[in-house]
């Protein structure tokens, strides 16, 4: 197989035969997935996708396996306790809406509510697993 880096997605190519496989979040390409435009062969995550449950996972074949994108929202250092707790509330009630869970659980994500503290502690469990990779293989910047 050869990496083919992109600067910004390669659905297009994938569609138009371009290229054969690729590794994509699901928000970008289910609808393609669902249309029956693509052949969806794993997800990267430890658990099966609620969006695509006939879906396995990369860990049922390679396990260990686990890769995904999340997001999160952050504020700049020195931000008052109380602001930080008042967006952390907010958030957290956004996400407990049933219409956005729903919305984000059909685009294939997950919610993961939680508190400042647990957000930084994926933070840096993401920056030691994938510090690990970098410096396992080598990788260096462009």
């Amino acid at each position: 197989m050869l990496h083919v880096p992109y600067r910004t997605g390669a659905l297009a190519d994938l569609l138009a035969g371009h290229v054969q496989v690729m590794f994509d979040g699901l928000p970008a390409s289910i609808e393609q997935i669902r249309a029956g435009k693509l052949r969806a062969l794993a997800v990267t995550t430890v658990t099966r996708s609620d969006a695509l449950p006939d879906v396995q996972t990369v860990s049922d074949f390679l396990p260990g396996y686990e890769a995904s994108t999340w997001f999160g929202i952050s504020a700049p250092k020195g931000t008052p306790t109380e602001i930080i707790d008042t967006l952390n509330s907010g958030i957290n009630a956004a996400l407990a809406d049933p219409k956005i869970k729903e919305r984000l659980t059909d685009t294939g994500g997950t919610v993961l509510a939680g508190s400042p503290a647990d957000f930084g502690m994926l933070i840096a469990a993401e920056t030691e697993k994938w510090g690990k990779v970098i410096r396992a293989t080598s990788i260096k910047s462009d």
